[in-house]
Order: structure tokens, then sequence, then C-alpha cells
């Protein structure tokens, strides 16, 4: 109770929480506003969550020990994961080390396939017009996303089936909203909640369909020929079956795995690419450099990965719609699962979660000049001025830019998310003209961010 509070305190913490639900941003920013370089915390439904907001308080989130301060912890507070994707992907998620490692590692050889993939999908969900044509940007977006995942996932042709496509999609929106209604409840009611709500054992029995098949046959070849048979196709099902051991060897297991890396993929990256294409669509200023950008550099380098790290104008335009808006205000969400006392004394009970301030932070002043500026070309300058400058990358976390976490557990797949974000966009500028006359709207649930699906930008094919 030591630790100040935004909003009311006793009864009235209840009434606050429910602001919280629809105005957390608001809230945040007034406690960071308040407690610039301190600890505060916020009424959410179930509990005070605790914000810390100073770089050093950041600094010792990020250090605290997992047997103290979980990770894992803190996303089943508030997706309820062992509920809505099942307990063996909480108690085990080797998935996770497979995107760190083989999909990182393979992202070079991987790239041709993921911008073909990129291309057909944006010619065929977004035909070239000669007429100026209305396109609800998000919804438009997660398909694109849905489809270059999947063919580094699944593998092509299934990557375009239209049934996959659409059970991915709606099976992401479901894991959001069940989870996070099913994380407020008591654990009495969560089995029963968790039947009425998640679409998890029908999505499952609906993606075996497909995945099925094609999980038995390589199993039969691994088993005719060993674990490196012929012409092994490099995917996220090769990859999965070389790890899963025992009870996750069966097709359901690996769907389930599938499906999860489906939600992490699709969810967060068309939320950034749609905040992205609405900050360039808006300020059709910076079409033109970054145009001339990709031009240079696909001349010499030809659509790979070592062409994409080379976009540094491209990675800054990305990064800045990330600062500006980025997928929340929270980042760095921890459980205690013991108390925990930061440096200045304050004490973390059992149970509480803690978070770190990410759209605050990246909106201040003393953190970026001129912070409230949407200036695309802000980190590419930054480089300029430091020679190579990785810290100032898009994949790179520090503790000015939250939106990817920071430390060990900072996610796993920006690697990829990032290469095939920077895809997306270097297409879209050298085939489409692009301009806005809808007003960008996002809806805002706590702290989290979402683009309003109803916004369209106008899209025809490229003129000049």
């Amino acid at each position: 109770d030591s630790i100040p509070a935004i909003g009311r305190t006793g009864l009235f913490s209840y009434l606050d929480a429910m602001q919280f639900a629809k105005h957390g941003q608001d809230l945040l920013m007034e406690g960071y506003a308040k407690y610039q370089h301190g600890i505060f915390r916020v009424p959410d439904k179930r509990r005070w969550q605790i914000v810390v907001s100073g770089p050093q308080f950041i600094d010792e989130l990020r250090r605290a020990p997992d047997d103290i301060l979980s990770f894992p912890g803190a996303t089943e507070e508030t997706l309820a994961i062992s509920w809505t994707f099942g307990a063996n992907l909480r108690a085990d998620p080797y998935h996770l080390s497979i995107v760190k490692s083989q999909l990182t590692r393979n992202l070079g050889n991987l790239f041709p396939d993921l911008q073909e993939e990129i291309q057909l999908a944006f010619r065929d969900i977004i035909p070239p017009t000669e007429n100026w044509t209305k396109v609800k940007a998000y919804g438009a977006v997660m398909n694109v996303v849905g489809r270059a995942s999947n063919r580094i996932f699944v593998g092509a042709p299934l990557c375009r089936d239209p049934e996959l496509l659409a059970l991915n999609i709606a099976f992401t929106f479901n894991v959001v909203n069940s989870g996070r209604i099913i994380a407020s409840l008591p654990n009495l009611l969560k089995p029963i909640v968790t039947r009425l709500l998640t679409t998890t054992p029908k999505a499952i029995r609906i993606a075996l369909k497909h995945i099925k098949p094609i999980i038995e046959e390589r199993m039969r070849k691994i088993e005719e020929y060993g674990s490196d048979y012929p012409d092994k196709p490099v995917d996220m099902i090769s990859w999965l079956l070389d790890e899963a051991q025992g009870k996750e060897r069966t097709p359901e297991n690996l769907t389930r795995r599938l499906l999860s890396l489906n939600f992490a993929a699709i969810h967060t990256s068309s939320i950034s690419f749609t905040g992205a294409l609405f900050n360039l669509a808006s300020r059709p200023e910076y079409i033109q450099p970054i145009r001339e950008e990709v031009e240079a550099v696909v001349a010499e380098e030809g659509w790979t990965k070592v062409a994409m790290s080379r976009m540094r104008k491209l990675d800054s335009f990305l990064k800045e719609s990330q600062r500006t808006k980025g997928l929340g205000a929270l980042s760095m969400g921890r459980l205690a699962l013991q108390e925990f006392t930061f440096s200045d004394g304050t004490r973390v009970p059992k149970g509480a979660l803690v978070s770190a301030v990410s759209t605050p932070r990246h909106l201040d002043e003393e953190v970026y000049p001129d912070a409230k500026t949407f200036k695309g070309f802000r980190f590419s300058d930054m480089r300029e001025e430091e020679g190579e400058g990785a810290k100032n990358q898009m994949v790179a976390t520090s503790l000015d830019f939250l939106t990817f976490g920071h430390g060990k557990h900072a996610c796993p797949g920006r690697f990829f998310a990032v290469n095939e974000l920077k895809a997306m966009m270097a297409y879209v500028v050298l085939a489409y003209d692009l301009k806005m006359t809808d007003t960008p709207r996002y809806t805002h649930a706590g702290a989290s961010v979402t683009p309003d699906p109803n916004v369209e930008v106008l899209f025809r094919k490229r003129q000049a």
C-alpha cells in the first residue's frame, strides 16, 4: 500500500479499474508524468498492477531472477495461456527456443520463399488497380502476415489455404478476447468459462484436417530414412519434429504449437504493420525517399535478407511507428512468485503483477527530443551520426525502446518479424501508390492498442 496509486483506493478502485480497461494508456501517462523515474500502481480488474518507469528500475526488473519475478507467470495471469492453449505449452515452451535458434538462423535461406509469398499475397488480397481502391487495412494486413508466416511454418501451397488462413486469424482474436476474460476470473470458474469461450479444441480439429497428413508423411520418412532424410523441408514443422519428445510428438500437440506460433506471429506483426501503413499513407512525403532506398538496395542485393539490413530509412520508419504507437503502454510483464524489493526499498508482494512503461517512456522528451512528433527517419539519422549504430536498428531493444521487451525475455521472434515487416513495406512502396482520406484510429483495451479494423487506406497500382 505504500506504492503511490493512480486513481482511488478502497471500494472506488473497482470503478477506476473499469476506467483502466477503457483508458489505460491515459492513466499510465498520468502516472508517468507524476512518477517519471519512480514506481506507481494502477487498478486492474482483479488487482493493482505495479508499474516501474525509470531506467534504473526497468533494468532491475530486467535483471530480476525468473524464480522471483516470472515472465511465463505474467503471461499466464494476463492471457491464461494454460487454459487458452493448454497446460503443456506453458510447462514445456520448447517452440520458443526453435524461434530463437532455427528460425532466426535460417532467415537468410528462407528469405526468398518469404518474399515470394508476400508478393503473391499482396497481389491476391490487394490487386493492383489503375483507380484508387479502398482497403480495410487491418484485415488485409492480417491476411498477408498469415500467409507469409505460414509459408515458413507449413510451406506452400498449404499457407494459402483459405480455411486454414481464416482459422489462424480467428484463433488469434479468440485467444486475446477469451484469454483476458478467463485470466480475470477466480480459479474455480476458469474450467467452466474455458469450455464456453475458447475455440482451441475446435481450431485444432479443423487445422489437423490440413496438417495431420503432412506431419504423418514426415514421420514416415524419419522412420524410414532417419531425421536428416533427403529433400527434408526447411520449415517449422520439420523443426518441431526434430525437437518434440514423447507425448509432444503427436499430430494434435504439434498442431497446437503451430496455432500458438500463428497467434504470436499474426497478432503483433499485423498491429505493427497496420500502424506503419497508416503513417505512410497519411504522410506521403516519406513514400519517395523510402522507395528510392528500396530500389537502390534491391538493384545491388536483390530481394535478400542482406538487402533488408541495408534499408535503414525503412527500418527507421517502422521503428518510429512502433515508438509512437507500439503494441501498448506496458511491457516486460512479470508475476512476483515471491516478495521482491527494488533498490529504493519499494516492496513488491508475492502475487503482484509488475510491468515497465513503454509508450509513456517512448513519448518522453528527455528520452527522445521532440518526442510527440512523428519523425520517420529519426533512427536512421541517429545511425548516421553514430556510424553503424546497431543499437538504433528496429530489432535492438534497450531501456529506451521496449516494444519487444528487453533482456533475456525480449520477443524471440523479433528478427523474423522485422524482416517480414520490412519485406512487406518494401514491396508496398514499389508496387503501389497509397493515400489516406480516413483518420487513423485505434482501439484501446487496458494498456494494449490495436488499429480500428474499419479504417481504410487507398491503394492503386504505382503510376510513376
